[in-house]
């Protein structure tokens, strides 16, 4: 069995991997950021932290780690935030697809009073009354809400999504793990990520 736990380059600190960046070199000798944690040969381990992957970029740690030279993209530190966001935008996207994903504040509001509701999304600049009623009704319920109305709008293959909500707790699950991982790498609180199946 492998060992969940891996050295920082950046910090010196062994973490679990979840807890970490997993970057693999590509056969033109570039780095890549492994998001799913699959790609062929050794892994090079960094903290989930823009402050951590800039330290590695600037003290050139990646090609220390590697014993090897190699391409370091220039925008690696906002690459990675990009592909972070993606991967949670992509999941919610997929719970749409997948018919768990119910949107526009009063169907949100039925769902959570009925029970259905495993997670409530409300987007970062929707209207601030609006939010605070769906989060009482909410409860202790997780709340994502760092993305914005467009962001969701584009996830959902909607116009104007402000409000959603999902009814399955594996996806759910799935997605508070990926916003996280993106709260985490941003320097941001974490958020509850108790769903109830």
């Amino acid at each position: 069995m492998s060992d969940p736990q891996r050295r920082c380059i950046a910090t010196g600190q062994i973490r679990e991997k979840e807890a970490l960046l997993r970057f693999a070199i590509s056969p033109e000798g570039q780095l890549v950021h492994d998001l799913g944690f699959n790609l062929p040969g050794r892994g090079i381990w960094v903290s989930c932290d823009a402050n951590a992957v800039e330290l590695a970029v600037k003290k050139k740690l990646f090609g220390k780690a590697a014993k090897q030279s190699m391409a370091v993209p220039e925008d690696l530190v906002k690459a990675i935030d990009q592909s972070l966001a993606q991967q949670c935008l992509s999941l919610i996207g997929l719970g749409r697809k997948g018919a768990l994903v119910t949107v526009g504040f009063a169907k949100v509001e039925k769902a959570l009073k009925s029970g259905k509701a495993t997670l409530l999304i409300a987007a970062s600049d929707g209207a601030e009354d609006g939010r605070q009623k769906l989060k009482r009704i909410a409860g202790p319920r997780p709340v994502i809400e760092i993305f914005s109305g467009a962001e969701l709008s584009q996830a959902l293959g909607l116009e104007n999504a402000v409000h959603a909500c999902l009814t399955s707790g594996a996806l759910s699950k799935k997605i508070l793990t990926a916003v996280s991982r993106l709260k985490q790498y941003r320097g941001q609180s974490n958020l509850n990520t108790e769903v109830s199946e």
